[in-house]
C-alpha cells in the first residue's frame, strides 16, 4: 500500500510539474505579445514596409522589407548600385542576384517552404498553439548581458527555433535556429539579435537586427522607416519584366 500512494504522489507531481510547465509558457508569451502591443493590434497589421540599411563585410546594403501578411514576403537590396531582389507568396518564390546570376530564378520547394514562414507578420509566437507550433520552456540563461527565458519552439513545418525573451521587458531579445546547407559547407547555428525598439502606430518593433560573425551570414541591419499598413502594389507580387 505504501509502494502504491507514493507511485500516485510521483505521478501526480509529473502531470503538476507539465501544467505548471505549460502555464508559465504560455503566461510568458503571452506577456511577450503585450509588451509588443497587444494581439488585437498585431493581427490588425496587414501590411508591413521596412526600409533601412544593412552593414556586412565593410559594405552597406541599402533593404527594403515588404509583408503583406499571408501574400507576400519580399526583400529588396541595393550594393553599389547592383540591385536584387527575393519573392515569397504562398505558391511560388523568385530570387534575383545579379552577383551570382544575371537571371531570375525560382526558389526550390524545400528552401520556399521554410522562407514562407516568413508570410506571417504576427510571427510563430502569436496563436502558436492554433499554428500548430508546440513551445517548451527551458529554463533562464543570460543573453547579452540580460536575464532571458529560452523558449524553444517547433513549427508545423518541424523546424526548431529557440527565443530568448527578456525577463524584465518580456521582448524578445535573441533567437537561434539551424540554417540552410550553403554549398559544400554543413548547416550552422544563425544567432539573431533584436534590440533599439520603439513604437510604431502603438507596436513595438526592434529597429536593428544584427547577426554576429563575419561572412555573408554576419550583419547588422537597422531599419530607419516602418509603416504599417501600407498600400502594396500588385508588381510587387512577381518578378520585374
Amino acid at each position: 500500500m505504501k509502494n502504491i500512494v507514493l507511485l500516485v504522489v510521483f505521478v501526480l507531481g509529473i502531470v503538476f510539474m507539465q501544467f505548471v510547465q505549460a502555464q508559465s509558457v504560455d503566461d510568458i508569451i503571452n506577456k511577450y505579445i503585450d509588451a509588443r502591443g497587444g494581439k488585437d493590434k498585431l493581427k490588425a497589421i496587414q501590411s508591413l514596409y521596412m526600409e533601412g540599411s544593412r552593414q556586412m563585410m565593410g559594405n552597406e546594403v541599402l533593404v527594403k522589407v515588404t509583408t503583406v501578411q499571408g501574400k507576400l514576403f519580399r526583400t529588396d537590396f541595393e550594393l553599389g548600385g547592383t540591385i536584387g531582389y527575393t519573392i515569397v507568396t504562398p505558391t511560388e518564390g523568385w530570387s534575383f542576384i545579379p552577383m551570382q546570376s544575371p537571371k531570375v530564378e525560382s526558389i526550390p520547394a524545400d528552401r520556399l517552404k521554410n522562407m514562407q514562414g516568413q508570410l506571417d507578420i504576427t510571427g510563430p509566437l502569436v496563436d502558436y498553439a492554433a499554428k500548430g507550433n508546440k513551445a517548451e520552456l527551458q529554463g533562464k540563461e543570460t543573453i547579452e548581458g540580460k536575464e532571458a527565458y529560452k523558449i524553444k519552439m517547433t513549427l508545423n513545418t518541424g523546424k526548431e527555433v529557440t527565443y530568448y525573451i527578456d525577463t524584465k521587458t518580456y521582448l524578445l531579445i535573441q533567437s537561434r535556429q539551424i540554417g540552410a546547407a550553403r554549398g559544400n559547407n554543413p548547416p550552422q547555428e544563425v544567432i539573431t539579435n533584436y534590440s533599439d525598439y520603439n513604437l510604431f502606430d502603438g507596436i513595438m518593433f526592434p529597429q536593428t537586427i544584427a547577426n554576429p560573425g563575419s561572412g555573408v551570414m554576419g550583419g547588422s541591419t537597422t531599419f530607419d522607416t516602418i509603416v504599417i499598413n501600407k498600400t502594396i502594389d500588385e508588381s510587387q507580387y512577381k518578378p520585374a519584366k
